[in-house]
Order: C-alpha cells, then sequence, then structure tokens
C-alpha cells in the first residue's frame, strides 16, 4: 500500500510530547538534522512554553530566583513548530494525539518524553495536605508557604523521602530558613548508595545545617498537621515536602502501549516501543534495560536518549537499520545549600566508585551539571553532532545492547 508520504504529498511528522531534558534534546536534534528539509516536519506540545529546570526546584522552592527559558525562543529558526498544550489521550492504532480535549494532531512518529511526577497517590493525604517539585509553580507554591512561615519564627518542615531530591530540598530550606525546624523522614538513610566517606560527609553536613533526619521511618498517611508513621508514631509538621516516590502518566497504558509494573513503555534496544515501533520511549517514561538492569530516571541519562531517539528515526527514515542505545552512569552529584555538596562518581551500573568530592569544589561541579543542559541545546541547535558523545558503559552495558 501506498502511503501519502511515499508518493511525497505530505511530509513524514514526527510528533514529540514533554519539553523535559529528554524530550528537548529529542527535538533540538530532530529539528537541527531536518532543518531545510521538505519531507519531515517536527512539532513539540508542552503545557508550558517556560522550560522546567527540574535540577533547579529546591533552589525555587526557597524563594530564590532561577532563569526563564523559554522553549519557543530555543526552537526559533530550527523549522520545529511548539504547540503548547496538555497531552489528555493518545491513539497509539490510530497515530493521533489529543491536546486539550479539544485539538487533535496527527503523526506518523511518536516521541513519547511526558516524565514523571511525584506519587501522590500511594500514601493517603499526600495529594490533600504536601507539597511537591513537580514544575515552577510547584515550587513557588513552597516557597511562599515557607516564607510565611518563617515570618512567624518558628515551625516544622517535614520532608517526606530521603532520596536525592529530598536531601538536597531539606539542605536547602534548612540554610535558606534557620529558624525553622527541617526533618528529612525515609526508609533508607541519606546517601545509601554512596560509598561510606562521601555518605559520612552527606550525613555531618546534614547535621551542621540542623536537619534532623530520621531513617527506617515509613510515612502511612499525611494529615492537615503532622505525619503519621509505621507503627503509629506521629511527627508534627506546619509543611509537608513530598520527594518520596514518582509515578508516570497512565496515558501510555491506555494508549494500548506494553508498559511495564510501573507504567513506563517498554522499548526494544533502539528505544522504539516494543508493541508500536512508531513509537519511541524517552527518559522517565521509558523502560530501557541495560547490562546494569532497567536506567532510572535522571537527567545524565535523559538527555542521550533523547539524542539517541532522534538519530534512530533518522536512520529508520532513511531506510538504515537503528543503532542499539547504550548508557553507563558516571557520577551523583548532590547540592547540600548553595556552598556544600558531594559528588559520588560511580561505575556505570551506578555503583559508587572510591572517588569522591566534597564542600565547595562539589558545590561548583553541582552548579556546572546544573547549569549545563541549556547550553548544550543551544549547542546543539548550531552543531547537532556535540550532543551524540555520552558514556557508553563498556562491558556494564553490553549484554543489554539487543534489548
Amino acid at each position: 500500500m501506498t502511503t501519502q508520504h511515499e508518493t511525497g504529498t505530505t511530509p513524514h511528522h514526527i510528533l514529540i510530547l514533554g519539553a523535559g531534558y529528554a524530550g528537548m534534546a529529542a527535538a533540538i536534534q530532530l529539528a537541527a538534522r531536518t532543518k531545510g528539509r521538505a519531507d519531515v516536519r517536527v512539532t513539540l506540545v508542552n503545557p508550558r512554553e517556560r522550560f522546567t529546570e527540574r535540577l533547579r526546584l529546591h533552589v525555587a522552592a526557597t524563594g530564590q530566583q532561577v532563569a526563564e527559558l523559554s522553549i519557543p525562543e530555543l526552537l526559533e529558526g530550527t523549522g520545529a513548530r511548539f504547540v503548547r498544550g496538555w497531552v489528555t489521550a493518545v491513539d497509539a492504532d490510530a497515530r493521533t494525539v489529543r491536546i486539550d480535549d479539544d485539538r487533535v494532531l496527527h503523526y506518523d512518529t511518536l516521541v513519547y518524553g511526558l516524565g514523571s511526577v511525584a506519587d501522590t497517590v500511594t500514601v493517603p493525604g499526600v495529594e490533600e495536605h504536601a507539597y511537591t517539585l513537580d514544575g515552577v509553580q510547584d515550587a513557588e507554591a513552597l516557597a511562599d508557604r515557607l516564607a510565611r512561615l518563617a515570618r512567624q519564627g518558628r515551625g516544622t518542615v517535614v520532608v517526606g523521602g530521603s532520596g536525592l531530591t529530598g536531601v538536597e530540598s531539606a539542605a536547602e530550606i534548612a540554610e535558606r530558613h534557620p529558624e525553622l525546624d527541617v526533618v528529612l523522614l525515609g526508609r533508607q538513610e541519606p546517601g545509601a548508595a554512596m560509598a561510606a566517606r562521601p555518605r559520612a560527609y552527606l550525613r555531618a553536613a546534614l547535621a551542621r545545617l540542623g536537619v534532623q533526619v530520621r531513617g527506617g521511618a515509613e510515612v502511612v498517611k499525611v494529615l492537615p498537621g503532622s505525619v503519621e508513621l509505621a507503627g503509629g508514631e506521629s511527627v508534627p509538621a506546619d509543611v509537608v515536602l513530598w520527594t518520596s516516590g514518582t509515578r508516570v502518566s497512565p496515558l501510555a497504558a491506555a494508549a494500548g502501549l506494553t508498559v511495564d509494573e510501573r507504567g513506563r513503555i517498554v522499548t526494544d534496544a533502539a528505544l522504539r516501543s516494543v508493541s508500536h515501533p512508531d513509537v519511541y520511549a524517552l527518559g522517565d517514561a521509558a523502560a530501557i534495560r541495560q547490562g546494569y538492569g532497567v536506567m532510572h530516571g535522571t537527567c545524565q541519562g535523559g538527555m542521550p536518549t533523547g539524542v539517541h531517539a532522534a538519530l534512530s528515526i533518522l536512520r529508520v527514515l532513511a531506510g538504515k537499520e537503528p543503532r542499539p542505545f547504550r548508557f553507563g552512569y558516571y557520577h551523583t552529584p548532590v547540592s547540600l545549600g548553595r556552598n556544600d555538596g558531594v559528588v559520588q562518581f560511580t561505575h556505570p551500573d551506578d555503583s559508587p566508585r572510591r572517588v569522591y568530592l566534597t564542600g565547595r569544589l562539589a558545590a561548583r561541579y553541582k552548579e556546572t551539571v546544573t547549569a549545563s543542559p541549556w547550553p548544550t541545546y543551544g549547542r546543539m541547535k548550531k552543531m547537532p553532532a556535540s550532543g551524540a558523545f555520552w558514556p557508553r558503559g563498556g562491558r556494564f552495558t553490553r549484554v543489554g545492547a539487543a534489548g
């Protein structure tokens, strides 16, 4: 059967959903590499025109200014189209996407980059009584609440979740608002995946900031003025910030795409959906298997998935086989306020190496990492090949190359 695209009457439409770190990388790569081509059209859909620097949300949450980065401005001159709106449905069989329930976009190839948000449904009361860091508006709402609490001269902030987001948020709040009591609750000790020395440094830094750390604590309910732990203990809380766990949009599963137990799209080695090869999945939205297991969502891994998906799509359009995606982790940088931090360098499977940084040097390193995505997009816009370099992981990822 001859398609419209094959007869040359209609350009091949690549539709990208989500302008996070991964989606932006895919959009810039595709737009830059197809600029001036009449046979390919690229469209990027996102709810807001402002790019969300997720790596800085804990900073915005304490009232500190962060840059306003415009997605349409970055795309200007590339030929890519930007559509502002919420994705409300995907029909993978009809190859359509519904935007804001009143617009329908058709695609030939879909790039699915609708990443994760805080899991506010598993624990009762989180949705109603806790703040999250899913976007700039969430962060600004928390900053306003913290400022009002600080003006009272006292109060308790409970951070639920002792992962990296929880650690950075607790440290930032404690440094910015020393008049408040900050309690960090989590099942694991902060920095549990780090080697002993950087983990000890992290704990000491939190102690210096006055953060009360409660490891082995499981929050089972959030109430208007407290959190309830497994075992019945109640911890008073004027403000609760929830950073424990993430969930992905149910749209992929509803569209009939094959997903894993967490709702992430299961991909082949080229980042294509195993059930719908015209759909590519990126970042947090994808279950991407490597030799060491399924990747977990981070900026360091998300941007390479976006670039690789773009290259895979262009190879397929050129009649070639896409190459397998391989990625190895290389660091875990954690800020502990504005002038302190710890950086754990890792093996490609994310296990800790002996090498680490602490103090101001670590803080500068983390700031360099945090500031790098936007200028990287700018470079890719002018020189697309500059984005195609990342650690492939050697023997750690070779087994997973076959998908």
